[in-house]
């Protein structure tokens, strides 16, 4: 049983999620396209058909992507990759790694979105190169594609990883199953770019605001734009816009921070975003409903007032910390607990927990209104099927799952002050309930 637990863990569970995923991300386009977005309608195909055949035909005419799809793959990744050198922007001190090095970043998300969002709306609506509804038309091909494209990526990263380490924190388990899923390096570099960074940020982030645009453009050629589609995509192109704001510190965040580059968080931002985090919108396509002014902009303020709660909520600990707590925090002086902590190498060094403002509220507050904001982007599409909310679903559970591998590490970290400062902040997520 001793050896069976971290079998299963580093070697089953990884396998399972590298299969399923995939097929999850297919059906997803599948059912919204051909099945009019009914769960009910895809398990009655699994069942009656057989789930390979069901797979077939779903993935059978896309697996190998096309042709334009391919194209349109290489020519925004290449986009990307130029705006990221090109496009002004200071650079950005990531935090120290396990092994004492120290990433930098040229920190210039807000001009690369603005200029991606342009062009393509200048290419489409003002020179006609091509339709604004060419990402819609072509959606399956590109996650096929996408998935091909990912896989040998990671392939790719994995033996970068073994032969030609960008830095010192690299190292294999010896389980290849397991180097491969979670990845070789922390921090990748390949000609000056780096992986993640691209991966996280300027493919998967980037291409879901795209995408959206082409989905609203699709409904728009179909039945005339609804206003559902509307609220939908304006919030979240808000969020997108509230990211790159804040990419800053979403590089110093647990997901660059712990997370290797490998298929869990390089696969997931090349493929799980644009297919999952994109599907109310494409879900509304073909279900154009109105809800009418008034609720329409309630749900715009709502979801833009969480947004924001969300954004100032992180950037609160981050100015506390970056000013050594010589600031003010909603108008008083913060409550702070010094936590100290042990390098690697045996260094001692101190870390500040704030206790007050958006963090006295709750240990990890600012997940609520993340999650309430998409909720606002999601109900647009009404009740009539639970497969727009699958995001919301995953959302919660990825940032409860996030919540707890904190915890968790900040309780090996940081020992006594970490539970001082669960004494003063006793509520993990939602305050005075969880």
């Amino acid at each position: 049983m001793r050896k069976f637990v971290p079998w299963l863990r580093k070697t089953l569970v990884p396998l399972l999620l590298m299969v399923f995923c995939p097929l999850l991300a297919l059906f997803m386009w599948y059912t919204n396209v051909y099945l009019g977005g009914s769960v009910l309608q895809l398990w009655h195909h699994l069942m009656n058909d057989g789930i390979f055949s069901t797979i077939g035909r779903a993935w059978g005419p896309v697996f190998w992507g096309s042709a334009t799809a391919w194209k349109m793959i290489i020519i925004f990744a290449a986009v990307q990759l130029l705006f990221i050198k090109i496009m002004p922007g200071k650079n950005i001190e990531g935090p120290i790694t396990p092994k004492g090095n120290i990433p930098i970043y040229k920190g210039n998300g807000v001009p690369s979105f603005l200029a991606t969002l342009v062009l393509f709306l200048f290419s489409t609506e003002v020179l006609h190169l091509f339709p604004a509804t060419i990402i819609y038309d072509n959606f399956g091909p590109l996650i096929g594609a996408l998935v091909i494209f990912s896989l040998l990526f990671c392939l790719f990263l994995y033996i970068k990883g073994r032969v030609a380490p960008s830095s010192s924190d690299a190292g294999s388990t010896g389980n290849f199953i397991f180097d491969y899923f979670w990845g070789m390096e922390l921090y990748p570099r390949v000609m000056g770019w780096d992986i993640k960074m691209f991966t996280n940020c300027r493919f998967g982030m980037m291409s879901w605001g795209l995408i959206i645009l082409s989905f609203a453009a699709k409904q728009r050629e179909l039945y005339g734009l609804s206003d559902t589609m509307v609220v939908s995509v304006l919030l979240q192109l808000i969020y997108i816009g509230k990211f790159f704001i804040w990419e800053g510190g979403y590089l110093r965040s647990m997901d660059i921070m712990h997370d290797r580059a490998g298929y869990y968080i390089c696969w997931g931002c090349l493929v799980w975003v644009p297919s999952i985090y994109t599907s109310p919108a494409l879900y509304l396509i073909h279900h154009p409903k109105n809800l009418g002014f008034v609720t329409a902009a309630l749900l715009v303020v709502i979801g833009t007032f969480c947004i924001l709660v969300n954004y100032f909520a992180d950037r609160q600990r981050q100015k506390v910390r970056a000013t050594e707590g010589n600031c003010l925090v909603w108008g008083k002086k913060p409550n702070l607990i010094v936590a100290t902590y042990t390098t690697h190498q045996g260094e001692t060094k101190q870390n500040l927990l704030l206790t007050s403002g958006w963090w006295g509220l709750a240990r990890h507050f600012h997940y609520v209104p993340e999650i309430a904001a998409a909720l606002c982007w999601t109900i647009p599409a009404l009740f009539d099927n639970i497969l727009p909310y699958f995001y919301v679903i995953f959302l919660t559970a990825l940032l409860l799952d996030r919540a707890f591998r904190h915890e968790r590490r900040c309780q090996v970290k940081y020992g006594d002050s970490w539970d001082s400062y669960c004494d003063q902040v006793p509520y993990k997520v939602i305050p005075y309930l969880f």
